[in-house]
């Protein structure tokens, strides 16, 4: 997964607000990062969607149920809190980690074109989905949508500055 998806160009989601926690301005937030070091106390992110995002720093943070309970200098209360419902926790884009050889930022990814190991076109990427298997890239194009499991197998090649994507198609997947 590595850092999660542009929200735009110059800001990476690390997570996304998905509600208040308690009275004291906690928010719940979804982690969409492969760096759980990204929410620590003293942390400075961005908050928001591109493009209105406000710089804001974590005051206090804890594990809890698969997310994360963080405390933003920016929220006082649970009424500060509830305003940032759907919003999301980004860093910028210079703060990226590096990637190793076969992983991709999923900002990257979104919107480029799909292609057989036989030339035939396939579509573009709209989403990435995240199971516990492996990540499943949602290609749509004029025959559907068509969901290619991201494994070595599968792709063959990404070429970024291309916005292509290279794949040996499985049996049956069709």
């Amino acid at each position: 997964m590595s850092d999660g998806e542009g929200a735009g160009r110059g800001y990476l989601a690390i997570g996304r607000i998905v509600g208040p926690h308690g009275i004291r301005g906690e928010v719940k937030v979804m982690p969409m990062t492969d760096f759980p070091e990204r929410f620590q106390v003293g942390a400075h992110v961005y908050v928001g969607k591109e493009p209105n995002v406000s710089a804001a720093e974590i005051i206090a943070v804890r594990s809890h149920k698969g997310m994360w309970l963080v405390k933003l200098d920016t929220t006082p209360d649970r009424n500060a809190a509830e305003l940032l419902r759907d919003q999301f926790l980004l860093i910028s884009e210079t703060e990226a980690m590096a990637l190793s050889e076969h992983e991709n930022y999923v900002h990257d990814l979104i919107g480029m074109s799909v292609m057989t190991t036989e030339n035939e076109a396939l579509g573009r990427i709209t989403e990435v989905l995240f199971t516990a298997a492996n990540d499943v890239y949602v290609v749509r194009g004029d025959d559907g949508e068509l969901l290619l499991p991201a494994l070595r197998s599968v792709v063959v090649s990404v070429d970024v500055p291309a916005r292509l994507m290279i794949v040996a198609m499985p049996e049956g997947l069709r």
